[in-house]
C-alpha cells in the first residue's frame, strides 16, 4: 500500500471515529468501544478496592452519605435520559459508590459508574450538597466519555490510529494508556490531563446532574472557592491537579449554577 493510500485510509478512519457526544453536542475522537472500557474499569476498580481501606456504611455516616448522594444522582440521570430516549448512553452501567480512607483530596469515576470518594475531600466539601457537586462533576466526566477521548488521543500519539491497530484490552499499549488515564494507583492526569474544555463540561453537566438529584447547585461556588484555598500551597490537592481553579473558572461556575437551577427540586 502506498503512503498516500495509507494516509487516506487513516484519515477516513479518524473521520468515522469522531462522534458527536449526545450530551455535550461536541465532536469527540473515540477509537475504543465503551463496553471494553467498562470491562477494564470493573477489573481495575475491584483491584483498587481490594488494596485500599473501604469505609463501611455500618460504622460511618460519611460512607452512608457518599452512597446516598451517588444513588440519587444515578437515579436522576437514569430517569432523565430514559425520558429523553437516550437510555442507551448508560448501557452497561453498574453503579458503585465507595468512600476510601485516605488523606488525598480527591474523587473519581471510571466508565460504567465506578465511583470512589476519598475521606480527605470531605473537610473541603463540608456538606452533602457540595459532595454532590464533586460526585456530579466526576460522573459527568464518565458519561461524557472524556476518558475515551483522552485515551484515543494517547493512542494516536502512539501511532495506533490506523485501521485494525486498536485491539482493546489485549493490546499492551492500550492497557498502559488506560492505566495512565484511569488507574488510581498512578498519577491521574499527569500524562493525559483533562483539557480545560472537558473540565468545564464536567462542571456544567455535573451541576445539572446534582440539581436533578435534589441538591442546590449554588453550593458549587463556595465549594470551588474552598478548593482553591486548599490548593494555595506549593502542591495543590490531586483533585485540582488538572482543574483550572482561577477566578475565570469560578465565574463560569456561577453561570452554570444559575442554569442548573431550572433542574433543581429540593429533596423532601
Amino acid at each position: 500500500m502506498s503512503p498516500k493510500s495509507f494516509l487516506f485510509i487513516g484519515l477516513a478512519f479518524l473521520t468515522v471515529s469522531c462522534t458527536r457526544n449526545a450530551i455535550t453536542g461536541r465532536n469527540q475522537l473515540q477509537l475504543l468501544p465503551e463496553a471494553e472500557l467498562q470491562s477494564m474499569a470493573k477489573t481495575e476498580y475491584q483491584t483498587f478496592l481490594s488494596q485500599n481501606k473501604i469505609v463501611n456504611t455500618t460504622v460511618s455516616k460519611d460512607a452512608e452519605m457518599v452512597k446516598r448522594v451517588g444513588n440519587r444522582i444515578a437515579k436522576a440521570i437514569t430517569a432523565y435520559y430514559t425520558a429523553e430516549n437516550k437510555g442507551d448512553l448508560l448501557k452497561g452501567y453498574q453503579w458503585e459508590f465507595n468512600l476510601v480512607d485516605s488523606k488525598d483530596v480527591n474523587a473519581w469515576c471510571m466508565p460504567g459508574g465506578k465511583v470512589v470518594v476519598y475521606t480527605g475531600i470531605l473537610p473541603v466539601t463540608q456538606n452533602e450538597a457540595a459532595l454532590a457537586v464533586v460526585m456530579g462533576h466526576e460522573i459527568a466526566h464518565a458519561i461524557a466519555q472524556h476518558g475515551n477521548e483522552r485515551m484515543s488521543q494517547g493512542l494516536l500519539a502512539e501511532g495506533l490510529g490506523s485501521v485494525g491497530s486498536v485491539l482493546t484490552s489485549g493490546n499492551p499499549t492500550v492497557n498502559n494508556i488506560f492505566n495512565t488515564v484511569y488507574a488510581p494507583g498512578t498519577q491521574i492526569g499527569v500524562l493525559l490531563p483533562n483539557s480545560r474544555k472537558q473540565e468545564l463540561e464536567a462542571d456544567q453537566y455535573g451541576l445539572i446532574f446534582a440539581a436533578m438529584a435534589g441538591y442546590n447547585p449554588n453550593e458549587a461556588v463556595p465549594f470551588w472557592e474552598r478548593m482553591a484555598k486548599a490548593g494555595g500551597g506549593e502542591k495543590p490537592p490531586e483533585f485540582l491537579s488538572t482543574h483550572p481553579s482561577d477566578a475565570t473558572r469560578i465565574e463560569k461556575v456561577k453561570r452554570y449554577a444559575e442554569d442548573a437551577m431550572k433542574y433543581y427540586k429540593p429533596v423532601k
